[in-house]
C-alpha cells in the first residue's frame, strides 16, 4: 500500500512514541506540516524562531528521554538550527532535526555555482562536525533506511543529534514502505551491534576502593543520561561515600543526600573543591573532566588521588588528564555491576573533615561574612519550589544557581553546558513543560532572556505554566567579571553600549503577567504569591548590586583548592589533608 513520504515520517515518529514535535513552518517543510495536521495523535508546537524550536526539542528530549524532534525549512530555517544542534551534540541529547530542502532537480550538487534553487543550502555539510549523523535523502527508496538509522543513532551509545534533510519532491512522493530496505535488516546495523565491547572487569577498581580512606564520586552529566541517579544514590548511601558534581551532574543527586558536597570546578563551592583536592580516590562517572572542572593547573589536580573514569564514550577516557583506570561502560550498567561486589570501607574520619569544610564555608555567605545577594535570591527561590523542573540560561546566574539552588530528587535542572548558549532557557522550558506536563521554572539573566524573548508568544498562546525569573543586574556580568580581572576594567560590550529594556512592559505586551521586585527584603512575600497559581509570569528581580560577581572563582593556574577571594595561606594549610603547594 502506497503512502506519501511526509505522512510516513509522521507515522514513523508515532511508532517511536514521539507525539510532540517542534518547528517553524516554511515552504520546503509545508508537506510535513500538512501531514502532521492529518494525524490527531501528533502535535507540533509551532515556535516563533527555529532556534527556539531547536532548544524546545532539546528541553523535551532531556525531560522525557525520547528523541526530541524539530522541523525547519531549507536555507535560513535550517541554519537557524545550528546552535541548538551544537548544544545537543556537546551535551549528548537525543534529537532529530528534520529539514526541508529544494527539489532534487533544483539542487546544485557538484556544479560550480553557488546556488540553483531558492533558499538552497547544503545544511548537511555545514553541520556534520556537530551531529552523530546527517544525510540528505535524495532517493525515495532510501527514506525508510535513513530515518531508521538516524533515530537509532540518536539513542544509541553516547546519545546526540542527527539531521535528515528531505527535498520537497521526495516528501510528496508516494511509495510502498514495506518494499523498501530496512536499516534494522542491514549489515551496517548488525556491525554496530556487534561492535559493542565486552564490559571491562572492574576488580582493579574494587581493590582500590577497598583500600581508600578518602573516596569521592564526581557526578557528571552521564549519570542522568544513563538514568542511573537512583542506582547511584542507593550505592553511595550504602557505603557513606561523599559526592561532588559537575555543572551537568547537578540534578543527578538530591541536595538532601547528607554527603553531597556540591558543585566543583572553576565556579565550584569552596567546600566541594577542598573535598575533591584532598581525596585519595576519585570515581568519575560520565564526566569528561574539562578545565572548567579541573582548573588550568592540570599537574596539581587531584595530585595524591587515584582517578577512575567511567564513560560510555571511549574517546573521552583520559583525553584531558592522566587517568589511572579507564572504564568504557554505560554508567548505569557500571553501577549495577558494582553492586554485585560487597566491600568494607570506613569513611568516618573523612566525613568528619568534609563536614568541617561544609560548616566553615557557605554558598550564600562570603568569607568576609557578607551575604552574597544573588546566591541568597536563588536559595530563597528554591525554598518555594515543589517538584518543578528548572531551565537555566547562561551567565553569572547559571553559576549562582549551580552553587545555591537546593533541589529535590524529583526535580530536573537543565543547563546549556558545552555550548553555553545564551537564549537557551526560555525555549527549553517550553519543551520541558510540555514533556513533563507540570509547572516549570526559568532562571535567566537580563542578557540571555533577550535572545529568544519572542518565545513568550508560545507560552501565552498555550497558557503554559512557566515562571520566568530574570536576575537583572543591567550588565553582562560573567564577561564583565573577566574584564575586571584580565582586561583593565574596560567594559565595552558588557556595560558600555549595552542596555536593558523594560521586561515587565514587554512581557505584558505578549499577554503574560509580569512584576518587578526591587526590594529583596520582600522576596519571600512575592514568591508566596507567585507560586500560588500556575499562570505564566515573568518576574524581573532587579539586583541591588549591579557589579555582581560569582564567588568563589578559580583563577588561571591556581589549584582547585585555592579559590578567589583567597583565604590566608595558613588557613588553607590547616584545611589540607594532603601536602599544600608551596606557592
Amino acid at each position: 500500500m502506497n503512502i506519501k513520504i511526509s505522512d510516513y515520517i509522521i507515522e514513523f515518529l508515532l511508532s517511536k512514541n514521539i507525539n510532540k514535535t517542534f518547528g517553524y513552518i516554511g515552504g520546503a517543510i509545508a508537506h510535513i506540516y500538512h501531514s502532521i495536521d492529518k494525524y490527531k495523535e501528533m502535535e507540533i508546537i509551532n515556535c516563533i524562531h527555529e532556534q527556539g524550536a531547536g532548544f524546545a526539542a532539546e528541553g523535551y528530549a532531556r525531560i522525557t528521554g525520547k528523541s526530541g524532534v524539530a522541523f525547519a525549512t531549507s536555507g535560513p530555517g535550517a541554519t537557524n538550527l545550528i546552535t541548538p544542534i551544537g548544544s545537543c551534540y556537546f551535551d549528548s541529547v537525543p534529537t532529530m532535526f528534520i529539514t526541508g530542502q529544494v527539489n532534487t532537480y533544483e539542487y546544485k550538487y557538484d556544479k560550480p555555482v553557488r546556488q540553483i534553487g531558492f533558499q538552497e543550502t547544503d545544511i548537511v555539510s555545514i553541520i556534520k562536525p556537530i551531529v552523530k549523523y546527517a544525510v540528505m535523502v535524495d532517493k525515495v527508496e532510501d527514506i525508510r533506511y535513513e530515518l531508521e538509522k538516524a533515530y537509532y543513532l540518536s539513542q544509541e551509545g553516547r546519545k546526540g543529534p542527527v539531521l535528515v534533510d528531505i527535498p520537497m519532491n521526495i516528501q510528496r512522493t508516494e511509495v510502498d514502505i514495506s518494499s523498501l530496505k530496512s536499516f534494522f535488516d542491514s549489515n551496517e546495523y548488525f556491525e554496530l551491534e556487534n561492535n559493542k565491547k565486552e564490559k571491562k572487569n572492574i576488580d582493579e577498581f574494587i581493590n582500590l576502593l577497598k583500600e581508600s580512606k578518602r573516596p569521592i564520586v564526581l557526578i557528571g552529566g552521564g549519570v542522568r543520561l544513563s538514568n542511573a541517579n537512583v542506582e547511584l544514590l542507593n550505592y553511595v548511601e550504602k557505603y557513606n561515600i561523599p559526592v561532588v558534581y559537575s555543572l551537568m551532574g547537578k540534578d543527578a543527586i538530591s541536595e538532601d543526600y547528607k554527603y553531597n558536597l556540591g558543585l566543583i570546578g572553576s565556579y565550584g563551592n569552596r567546600y566541594g573543591n577542598l573535598a575533591l583536592a584532598n581525596s585519595d580516590l576519585i570515581l568519575v562517572l560520565g564526566s569528561r573532566l574539562d578545565t572548567r572542572q579541573t582548573g588550568t593547573s592540570l599537574d596539581t589536580f587531584a595530585r595524591e588521588a587515584k582517578i577512575i573514569q567511567v564513560d560510555v564514550d571511549k574517546n573521552e577516557l583520559g583525553s584531558k588528564i592522566k587517568i589511572d583506570i579507564e572504564i568504557n561502560y554505560d554508567v548505569k550498567d557500571f553501577i549495577v555491576t558494582l553492586n554485585k561486589y560487597e566491600i568494607n570501607i570506613d569513611t568516618t574520619e573523612w566525613l568528619k573533615k568534609l563536614k568541617e569544610y561544609k560548616n566553615k564555608f557557605s554558598s550564600t555567605v562570603g568569607i568576609d561574612n557578607n551575604l552574597k545577594i544573588p546566591n541568597y535570591v536563588v536559595s530563597i527561590i528554591s525554598k518555594y519550589l515543589q517538584d518543578e523542573d528548572i531551565c537555566v540560561d547562561v551567565g553569572q546566574h547559571q553559576m549562582w544557581t549551580a552553587q545555591s539552588l537546593n533541589i529535590k530528587a524529583t526535580q530536573r535542572v537543565l543547563f546549556s553546558g558545552g555550548m553555553g548558549a545564551m537564549g537557551f532557557a526560555l525555549p527549553a522550558s517550553i519543551g520541558a513543560c510540555i514533556g513533563s506536563n507540570k509547572r516549570t521554572v526559568v532562571i535567566a539573566g537580563d542578557g540571555g532572556i533577550q535572545m529568544n524573548i519572542q518565545e513568550l508568544e508560545v507560552i501565552n498562546r498555550r497558557k503554559l505554566p512557566i515562571k520566568i525569573f530574570v536576575l537583572n543586574n543591567k550588565n553582562l556580568g560573567m564577561v564583565r567579571q573577566f574584564q575586571e580581572l584580565y582586561f583593565d576594567k574596560k567594559y565595552l560590550g558588557t556595560i558600555d553600549d549595552y542596555s536593558v529594556p523594560n521586561f515587565v512592559d514587554i512581557t505584558k505586551a505578549y499577554g503574560i503577567k509580569a512584576r518587578k521586585i526591587d526590594n529583596i527584603s520582600k522576596l519571600e512575600i512575592e514568591l508566596k504569591d507567585i507560586f500560588s497559581s500556575n499562570d505564566p509570569e515573568l518576574i524581573n528581580i532587579e539586583l541591588p548590586v549591579e557589579m555582581t560577581t560569582v564567588e568563589p572563582k578559580l583563577i588561571v593556574n591556581k589549584p582547585i583548592e585555592d579559590m578567589h577571594p583567597f583565604i590566608s595561606k595558613d588557613e588553607l594549610s590547616s584545611l589540607m589533608i594532603i601536602k599544600p603547594l608551596e606557592n
